[in-house]
């Protein structure tokens, strides 16, 4: 058991052996313990130098341990769900002295990258995918095999691993469905790290799953099949009553119900029982699933009694002779959310909290707490947590969905029927919107803006601040139809935050500068204003800040393109379809022909790094705002220059 992080890399000599999966193969199998514990070790080493997920892959490592050396990778395919658990996964498949940069600007993902590696075999960062992954890849190993004539044995195998916090999504019910539908070959590893197995009920449990996995009852099962196939009321018969034994001692029943051959709960530390147990199950065909139980942190006792708290981890800095600085830190935006929910909470016995699965991320720990009779934590599961607000407006109340912006994505069919084309009172909380940072393209909050814009009955909001994304807040929350407030990850910029629940008008900006030669106006859309402040005062540019990405403030646009020669507008969004659009689209419908600069998110995925280096690679910080104008200003005037209309740029 370990206290606390290595500062020094340690000594893995057995661990440094092992550059491949195929050099883990060649291992004793009692040599498996010590790489476990060596294998911890440096995990705890890696994650302090760079921080990142942590506690998932301490509950792993015996699992990834044992997969690895069963399964032939990455011929056979191993699909991680989510991916926070990947990091053991990464450092036996030849990536071991990379970790010291993960997450990090040009370095390893924190998830699973096809690119990055043959071994990770399907990319994710949202939950619930891997059991459909893995069954589509041994649906497509089953249509190669009968093309190239392939002896079945022989044909590559697929296993998922899916945590049971992740078993919580409809999509993953659904892959199940349909996995023993086409009784196709694949396992299916259920990680259960929240339950533990009781003495009473462990030890019986444990003797079962141990006879069933077992390759002479497997072989009793499918003779029996076999022959009592022929009499319908026995074999219904045999089936039940071996599905009530395992009912009695395991929670098996719905999965032998949906058609896979349940095996567990077994411990999921115990690499001895994982080898015995995945060896015998890579030979039993059809669809299986292995329950095991870990625990989050495992090895690690901070991280044992705290797994929420150390579901990741910041980098470990040697500690700091520098004076502290009595200045107090700027709030993060999900904390303005959540002091704001709990005030408005007491102004409206109406609202009613929703979160799926982020009451932490979110700022809703307080808010949960006082108010837990109205408070609903759906678990994974984006799409209901949607449709379970629609339903909650229907009755007259007032539901709040806080939701990260990429996982509202995973809604976005219940966003357009079932609230918006109803017109239902509905307000979302959009966290993480924009660049989040080293989670990578994966949690990127970049679409929002555009996939939410072009949705009718919907009004969006996109504060500059902490103080701007309280009012807002407020306002979209009293907007008697489905509203959206969408804000960035991380800590605002200090402003003073008013305490009432005033409002502002919807749809209606500011004008919070003006140039002395009305050459530049720059129409700002969410957090980047400081950027454009800055960029604002070397060009003498007027600047707006819009607040409403829909319906736009049309009288301010018209009145900035009457004043001046060239708009910019600027957002932390996608350029395709986002508010610069919004800005273009209406000054097209009356008939204006003014040079539009759009700035925000080119067509691609942002890949990880620290926040403020994405946004300089994306030229979104004060310096890349204020270059692309001068650039764009430069071509302008170099084409006027032409026709003898020289423009003037302070």
């Amino acid at each position: 058991m370990f206290k606390e992080i290595p500062l020094e890399r340690p000594s893995t000599p057995l661990l440094d052996s092992v550059d491949s999966p195929e050099q883990l193969r060649q291992l004793d199998e009692d040599q498996l313990p010590e790489l476990a514990l060596q294998l911890r070790e440096f995990l705890l080493y890696s994650v302090g130098k760079t921080g990142g997920h942590f506690g998932a892959g301490l509950g792993v490592v015996e699992l990834t341990i044992a997969l690895h050396y069963i399964y032939n990778t990455p011929d056979d395919r191993l699909v991680w769900d989510v991916g926070h658990q990947t990091y053991p996964h990464k450092i036996l498949t030849g990536r071991r002295e990379e970790m010291a940069s993960i997450r990090q600007l040009g370095g390893l993902a924190g998830f699973p990258k096809r690119e990055e590696s043959e071994f990770d075999t399907f990319g994710v960062g949202h939950s619930s995918t891997s059991i459909s992954a893995a069954l589509g890849m041994a649906l497509g190993a089953e249509q190669e095999a009968l093309q190239n004539d392939q002896d079945p044995e022989q044909r590559r195998k697929a296993v998922a691993i899916i945590g049971d916090g992740a078993m919580t999504a409809g999509m993953a019910f659904e892959a199940l469905n349909h996995a023993a539908h086409t009784e196709t070959d694949m396992l299916v590893v259920l990680n259960d790290n929240n339950m533990s197995i009781s003495k009473n009920v462990g030890g019986l449990a444990t003797y079962f799953s141990r006879i069933w996995a077992s390759k002479t009852y497997n072989q009793m099962r499918a003779g029996s099949k076999k022959v009592l196939s022929a009499i319908p009321q026995a074999w219904e018969f045999a089936r039940r009553t071996e599905e009530h034994m395992k009912g009695m001692v395991s929670p098996g029943t719905l999965f032998e119900e949906l058609g896979f051959n349940y095996i567990g709960p077994i411990d999921g530390h115990d690499l001895p029982r994982l080898v015995h147990d995945l060896r015998n199950l890579r030979e039993i065909e059809g669809p299986k699933l292995l329950h095991i139980v870990t625990q989050k942190g495992k090895g690690f006792s901070p991280a044992e009694e705290d797994p929420v708290g150390y579901h990741a981890l910041n980098k470990i800095e040697a500690p700091s002779t520098a004076p502290v600085s009595a200045t107090p830190k700027a709030p993060k935006y999900q904390d303005v959310f959540g002091a704001w929910l709990c005030d408005q909470a007491a102004e409206d016995e109406r609202l009613i909290g929703i979160t799926p699965a982020m009451c932490e991320g979110s700022g809703m720990v307080k808010f949960s707490q006082e108010y837990s009779e109205r408070f609903h934590d759906v678990a994974i599961a984006e799409q209901h947590a949607v449709t379970l607000a629609a339903g909650i407006a229907c009755e007259g109340q007032k539901p709040v969905v806080a939701i990260y912006s990429t996982f509202l994505q995973r809604a976005y069919d219940q966003l357009i029927h079932d609230v918006a084309l109803q017109n239902l009172d509905v307000t979302f909380a959009i966290d993480r919107a924009g660049l989040v940072g080293e989670d990578g393209p994966t949690h990127a909050g970049s679409f929002d803006l555009t996939f939410m814009r072009c949705i009718p009955n919907l009004v969006i909001a996109a504060p500059s601040d902490e103080n701007e994304c309280r009012k807002l807040l407020s306002s979209a929350y009293q907007y008697e139809g489905p509203s959206a407030v969408r804000y960035p990850r991380g800590a605002g910029i200090g402003v003073a935050i008013e305490q009432d629940l005033g409002t502002v008008t919807i749809g209606k900006g500011v004008q919070i500068s003006r140039s002395k030669n009305n050459s530049i106006a720059i129409l700002n859309f969410g957090t980047r204003l400081q950027a454009v402040k800055e960029a604002a005062l070397e060009l003498d540019a007027s600047i707006c800040d819009m607040r409403w990405v829909k319906p736009i403030d049309e009288e301010l646009v018209l009145k900035m393109a009457e004043q001046h020669e060239m708009l910019v507008t600027v957002e932390e969004n996608a350029i395709a379809g986002g508010a610069g659009s919004a800005v273009t689209e209406f000054l097209n419908s009356k008939g204006l022909n003014i040079p539009v600069l759009q700035l925000g998110l080119d067509d691609r995925y942002v890949e990880h790094g620290k926040p403020q280096q994405l946004l300089q690679v994306e030229q979104l910080d004060a310096d890349g705002i204020r270059q692309s104008i001068e650039q764009r200003w430069a071509e302008l005037n170099h084409k006027e220059q032409h026709d003898n209309k020289p423009r003037n740029l302070a």
